[in-house]
């Protein structure tokens, strides 16, 4: 039986940061035109983190019962790693989704912006077609595309229009950027598993660039949002906080163009996450001092 620990590590802690770094760069965006409202951050955050771990235990059971997960150079799962029952897994998905329904519902209330409910829904079957269903898109390679786009555009603007109801372009460079670590996080991942992905027929992102141009698309993914970062110095001058993020992104991209593999990779995992909740926090910071 799967222990509290084994649960809190099936939620994949390190890739929390995901999930809180656009909501912080949201409001730092709304900050910037003096609109930000801390309870509906915190709505705001509440979602994205009820998203994050529901997409976790909802990979952990679709791979699991695959069997893709079946032989692993990472952190055991849950399912694969027969710690729990496959329903007891889903169940745990469908509850995080859940309340990431509930908590979104009251953030739209507030808002006003009732069409956000449609975003909501969308981002809800996102969350579950990524490995789950007949044909998961996880499995084609477009992972890269929804993390872009959930976990980038959707989460960062979202923030910002539920407080602000408009969008800076510095709200939109910041979006891009968040959303390209957040790919970023998710490549090293594949890149890691792509000896046991190759054969179970996943055809991720890394998988089809193979090993060498995969470690390089992950370095681009990593040093081009601190350009974006810096570039936002146009409108606010304290978004060049964001540059003393580079010693930590150098952390990150020496190992993998070193050619790290298996566990060595895990601690790049958490140095990527370690990165994108800075740049949430320097560069959220940077953008509500202008």
């Amino acid at each position: 039986m799967a222990s509290v620990a084994d649960w809190i590590e099936g939620a994949r802690p390190r890739t929390l940061p995901a999930a809180v770094a656009p909501v912080l760069l949201g409001t730092g965006a709304a900050a910037q035109v003096g609109a930000a409202s801390l309870p509906r951050a915190l709505l705001a955050a509440g979602v994205a983190l009820a998203l994050q771990v529901g997409v976790n235990y909802a990979n952990d059971y679709s791979d699991g019962v695959r069997g893709t997960d079946e032989f692993r150079t990472g952190p055991q799962r849950l399912t694969g790693g027969g710690l729990a029952a496959p329903g007891r897994v889903r169940a745990a998905a469908l509850a995080s989704l859940g309340v990431a329904g509930v908590l979104g519902l009251v953030l739209v209330a507030l808002a006003g912006q009732w069409w956000l409910l449609a975003v909501g829904a969308l981002c809800v079957l996102a969350a579950w077609g990524y490995t789950g269903g007949a044909r998961p898109y996880g499995y084609l390679g477009l992972g890269e595309v929804f993390v872009f786009v959930f976990f980038g555009l959707v989460a960062t603007l979202g923030t910002t229009w539920t407080q602000a109801a408009t969008l800076p372009w510095t709200a939109w460079v910041a979006a891009v950027g968040v959303g390209l670590i957040a790919c970023a996080l998710l490549m090293v991942n594949n890149i890691r598993d792509i000896p046991t992905d190759v054969p179970a027929g996943k055809r991720t992102v890394a998988v089809r660039l193979g090993d060498r141009r995969a470690r390089r698309t992950y370095v681009a993914m990593v040093a081009l949002p601190l350009a974006l970062g810096a570039a936002c110095a146009i409108a606010a001058p304290w978004s060049l906080l964001v540059l003393a993020l580079v010693p930590l992104a150098w952390r990150c991209c020496a190992p993998v163009l070193r050619g790290a593999a298996g566990r060595d990779l895990v601690v790049v995992l958490r140095d990527t996450g370690l990165l994108e909740l800075g740049y949430g926090l320097l560069l959220g910071a940077g953008l509500a001092l202008a």
